[in-house]
Order: structure tokens, then C-alpha cells, then sequence
């Protein structure tokens, strides 16, 4: 679907307008539909995100503050994410033996087991929703990259 139609504007002002109202509106598409595929197991995009993050720290701890700086949507609470990984013991927290005032993150054998079985239906949805040849998608992925310059 066009985004005119989408959104039920007849014109936009330039084609810049229209591409940043178009990255914005499939994003919000994208995160509403995530949303609904990470539900059943009681995460947000926002943690899943730190999960993978902390998965990609391979038993290494690693701090909020690194945490928050890898994120995805930098406008997220990192402190109140992993509060609620904790109680859900997907994540642990610990006291950073070098320094006392830092808290240190890592991922616990629970937390893995729902990415693993998460694994499968990521990959299906991701290719579902982008909806693009593997060509078309590698250029959307350069022009993007180009985008953030």
C-alpha cells in the first residue's frame, strides 16, 4: 500500500517529506507488528532488544549505560528494561566488583532459552514484513546505511 493511501494524504510537499513520513510510519508499523510477535512471551521490542545485545556479550557483563548505548530506540530506559528482564530472570544483575556505583548485566540460561525459541518466527517475520527480494533488500540496507550518512 502507497504511503498516500496509508495515511489518506493526497500529495506530499517534496519527495523528501514523503520519505521521512515514510520511514517513520514503517516503523511504527513494524514495531506494532514485533509487538504482537513477542507478546507471548511477555517482552516488549525494547527488551528483546537488550536480550540480543546481552546474547551478543557471550557471557561477558556488560553495564546500563553500554546497554543503552547500543539500543535501537535511544529514547529507552535501559535501568527500567532490565528491572523487568530481572524479574522475569531473563537477565542478572550484579554488583561491578572494580566499581561499586556500576551494576553489571548478563544474560541468564532462561533469558537464551527464549531467544532460541524465539529464533524462528524472527526470521520468518522479519521476511514477511520487509516483503523484499534478497537483492531489493540489500539495496534498501545500502540506501538506508547512504541515509544515515
Amino acid at each position: 500500500m502507497r504511503i498516500e493511501e496509508a495515511i489518506k494524504q493526497k500529495e506530499f510537499i517534496d519527495p523528501y517529506n514523503k520519505t521521512v513520513v515514510n520511514l517513520l510510519f514503517t516503523h511504527s508499523h513494524i514495531v506494532s507488528n514485533q509487538s504482537v510477535l513477542f507478546k507471548p512471551f511477555g517482552l516488549s521490542p525494547e527488551q528483546y532488544n537488550v536480550l540480543r545485545i546481552l546474547r551478543g556479550q557471550k557471557g561477558t557483563p556488560i553495564t546500563v549505560s553500554s546497554i543503552q548505548d547500543r539500543m535501537l530506540n535511544k529514547m529507552s530506559n535501559a535501568s527500567r528494561l532490565v528491572e523487568k528482564l530481572k524479574m522475569k530472570e531473563l537477565v542478572l544483575r550484579e554488583e561491578c566488583p572494580n566499581d561499586r556505583r556500576q551494576v553489571d548485566i548478563v544474560i541468564t540460561k532462561k533469558g537464551l532459552e527464549v531467544l532460541e525459541k524465539l529464533e524462528k518466527s524472527v526470521y520468518n517475520f522479519n521476511k514477511k514484513i520487509v516483503n523484499l527480494t534478497t537483492e531489493e533488500t540489500e539495496e534498501l540496507n545500502r540506501l538506508l546505511d547512504k541515509l544515515r550518512g
